[in-house]
């Protein structure tokens, strides 16, 4: 029994960021970072939570640096009484993977990846719909929080995201808030379905 127990910690304590990094092949570096939402209505800053969410932040990097959010669409904006949700990215129905060669070398998804404030290690492929522990998340959704799209219970998209506006509550604890808008907030508000990406830039 007492052989067991240990045998058990071990497993669990092994998928942590560094396990997933090295399985996904990113070069994880867990410090937040900047980029610049360059838009048809106007440029907007985002902070990138890098040192509690390395695998979702470093994903997301690569795929600026693969170039495949470059003229894309805020595909989808759902409008709610109190709140916007303005997705875009790379979605399933989308023919860009058979037109680009550069996002056939991107994972399928990435594990859902949520940090709670006392725990050292995000916790991967968990919901978490507990009270008391979405009480001790380290992220809730707010105005200019930016999450990657679900996919199914435990994984996140690799290339799908989404931005939401106001708080939104009943999201918190089931998907990746990886980033937030610190500049140019109004710029978000004001997008519609009709604008683009012209690029994301990477602060130095």
């Amino acid at each position: 029994m007492f052989l067991f127990l240990i045998t058990s910690c071990s497993y669990r304590s092994s998928f942590d960021s560094n396990y997933y990094c090295k399985k996904l092949n990113l070069n994880c570096i867990k410090k937040n970072q900047r980029v610049s939402f360059k838009t048809s209505k106007g440029d907007f800053d985002v902070k990138l939570f890098g040192e509690t969410h390395p695998v979702t932040v470093n994903n997301f990097v690569e795929n600026i640096k693969n170039n495949i959010y470059q003229n894309k669409k805020f595909y989808k904006i759902i409008n709610y009484p109190q709140v916007q949700m303005i997705h875009s990215g790379i979605y399933s129905e989308s023919n860009y993977k058979k037109e680009n060669h550069n996002l056939n070398k991107l994972r399928l998804n990435i594990p859902l990846e949520i940090k709670l404030k006392k725990e050292i290690e995000p916790k991967y492929k968990y919901q978490i719909l507990n009270p008391a522990e979405i009480f001790e998340l380290k992220n809730f959704f707010e105005n200019g929080s930016l999450a990657m799209v679900k996919n199914g219970k435990s994984y996140s998209s690799s290339t799908e995201f989404f931005f939401v506006t106001n708080k939104f509550p009943e999201l918190d604890g089931r998907y990746s808030i990886f980033g937030k808008v610190v500049k140019g907030i109004e710029i978000l508000q004001k997008l519609d379905k009709k604008d683009l990406i012209y690029e994301i830039v990477i602060f130095n």
